[in-house]
């Protein structure tokens, strides 16, 4: 049976609604109240597992999920061993890096060398400065880092932006994208090479509902 992880938060609902396009019904985990963390699909096909979107590529890695859906941001920076399977087009935003509005930076090679850069994202921050070959000291936060240069504990911030009000709201401006993400169909690679429980087929199907997606 081919078990699929889906990403608690902003992807979950875009998610659900490609796989029962595909033909996997999972709402019940849109069902307000429910603490459910795993199902069966509404045809007994598959079964859901929800979890936090950074662990979605770890349930898949090691096994316990032949597919999932999670942003590329994830990927990015946790690097995980998953085939990447298919862009699904939703979910877009970018990773980049914002100052203060009034720090009269222009560009990030403006930052001073070996100032303070707060980022949830520490992998990519770090190899984004570093191929500017700017040295900075990168503070890891797991949340709220626009905070960092309101409260002068960072010069600058590198974090996910999609509308960018967040950023106007904290008199905050973007200096430059590192890259742009949007939600991934990855697999386990080995499951994906043996097609186990023809997993070739669903996901033949998920691209497909989702071209239609982007089509539509």
């Amino acid at each position: 049976m081919i078990t699929v992880a889906l990403p608690k938060g902003s992807l979950l609902k875009e998610s659900i609604q490609l796989l029962k396009t595909a033909g996997l019904d999972f709402t019940g985990f849109l069902a307000q109240g429910t603490r459910q963390l795993q199902m069966m699909d509404s045809s007994g096909q598959a079964r859901g597992l929800l979890v936090r979107a950074k662990d979605v590529p770890v349930y898949v890695e090691y096994g316990q999920a032949q597919l999932g859906i999670v942003g590329y941001d994830v990927l990015r920076e946790r690097e995980p061993k998953v085939a990447q399977i298919a862009d699904l087009g939703f979910g877009g935003c970018r990773l980049s890096v914002a100052v203060s509005s009034d720090s009269g930076y222009q560009s990030a090679v403006d930052l001073p060398p070996h100032c303070r850069v707060a980022s949830t994202f520490v992998t990519s921050a770090r190899q984004y400065f570093q191929s500017l070959d700017l040295a900075v000291e990168i503070v890891p936060l797991s949340g709220s880092v626009e905070l960092g240069p309101i409260t002068g504990m960072s010069e600058a911030i590198v974090d996910l932006v999609s509308t960018g009000r967040t950023l106007t709201e904290n008199n905050l401006t973007e200096l430059e994208v590192l890259y742009k993400s949007t939600a991934r169909l990855i697999a386990h690679p080995l499951s994906y090479r043996l097609n186990q429980d023809e997993l070739s087929l669903l996901i033949d199907r998920v691209r497909n509902a989702a071209i239609a997606h982007l089509s539509a």
